[in-house]
């Protein structure tokens, strides 16, 4: 069936009359009579009564008339959800995050303004690895993933973010924990607590090289289930730990937190996604993480 020719006859119906819905739909009224004759053909029924005064429905027409109408209804807001899909302001945008990532106040503040100017769009958080979420991106379970790089699949898309300082995470009442600031190699000797390099290779790689241009090559303690946990385990005084300055905010009461002078890695952020240009929701909201990250 032509939705057209639903068109003519949801207007007809209207306006009761075969040349008043000709003279609004902008075409003649001899093709219009003959769509309708069609329509009547095909779906086996009679539509209208025609008679001098206009037209009028049939029984059947006015059966027929609401569903008609309904269909055009759904047909305008299948049309207006695409032309928002199109624009990136309807729809859905799913969020995956690595660990610890959605402690940084930059991702509730990101989250928050794009709901506020995309009220529309639902949104749906993840939380995982980074290994994890480039097999995620891969399998179209998530849109988009803010990672520590680099990514272990090299089809995946790395748009970078920021670097985010690290600071050195001691026990309580440790003999350097009222010094400020710490060297890496103040702590040479202590066990030190860091999680599984296949949960972020790149910072994992990052710490162990600024430590041996420290001048020395760390003793390895427990080893930390995700990047959060060495916080607590610091607190438990297994060892010391070097961590994103944004996880200080845990507040972990056995634990104090120490820029570092000297050699010093750093905890690089990026949007992972298979695209190189982005579109849609992904392409606004990785606009507002870089608006909010520089005027941070």
């Amino acid at each position: 069936m032509d939705l057209r020719h639903l068109r003519y006859f949801v207007a007809i119906a209207k306006h009761g009359s075969f040349t008043k819905a000709a003279e609004t739909l902008h075409i003649e009224q001899p093709p219009l009579s003959q769509q309708i004759k069609s329509l009547e053909t095909e779906l086996g029924v009679q539509l209208f009564i025609r008679s001098k005064r206009g037209a009028t429905l049939t029984d059947f027409g006015e059966q027929l008339f609401e569903k008609a109408q309904t269909i055009l209804r759904l047909e305008h807001q299948f049309h207006l959800l695409a032309k928002g899909l199109s624009l990136g302001e309807q729809g859905r945008l799913r969020i995956g995050m690595a660990g610890a990532v959605a402690l940084l106040p930059l991702i509730p503040k990101a989250i928050r303004a794009f709901r506020e100017q995309w009220p529309d769009i639902v949104i749906t958080l993840e939380e995982s690895n980074t290994p994890a979420l480039c097999e995620a991106l891969r399998e179209r379970r998530v849109d988009l993933a803010i990672v520590r790089p680099p990514a272990p699949d090299p089809e995946i898309v790395l748009h970078p973010l920021f670097d985010e300082p690290t600071l050195i995470a001691i026990p309580k009442g440790h003999p350097l924990s009222k010094r400020h600031t710490l060297k890496l190699i103040d702590v040479a000797k202590e066990p030190f607590l860091i999680f599984d390099r296949s949960l972020g290779p790149g910072f994992y790689d990052a710490i162990i090289s600024a430590c041996q241009q420290g001048g020395f090559t760390p003793r390895f303690g427990q080893a930390a289930p995700q990047i959060t946990a060495t916080i607590p385990m610091v607190a438990a005084g297994l060892g010391v730990a070097v961590v994103p300055a944004y996880l200080r905010q845990i507040h972990a009461d056995g634990a104090t937190f120490h820029p570092i002078s000297g050699p010093s890695p750093r905890a690089s952020i990026s949007l992972a996604t298979l695209e190189t240009e982005l579109t849609g929701p992904s392409a606004n909201f990785h606009q507002i993480l870089l608006a909010i990250g520089n005027n941070n």
